[in-house]
């Protein structure tokens, strides 16, 4: 898809054009959610989010490791040592 130039409206709105919206499968009343990423802004819906953080954090993780076991594990450590 080509650069497509849209305008900042009043109260820093802009209109996502058609063309987008279906090729991104966006529906109006749809909740996006926005993220600065190098000086870029990135709009996503949600499970384009989710899909991006387990992306993020696959390099993080090997094989039979569970860092949600791991960040219990370490809450349950920090609450007994208080």
């Amino acid at each position: 898809m080509e650069q497509t130039p849209i305008k900042l409206g009043e109260g820093g709105r802009i209109v996502i054009p058609s063309e987008y919206r279906k090729a991104l499968g966006l529906n109006i009343g749809d909740e996006l959610l926005l993220h600065m990423e190098n000086g870029k802004l990135i709009i996503m819906n949600r499970s384009q989010a989710i899909a991006y953080v387990q992306e993020q954090m696959a390099r993080y993780v090997t094989d039979g490791r569970i860092l949600s076991d791991e960040l219990i594990s370490e809450r349950k450590e920090q609450i007994d040592h208080e």
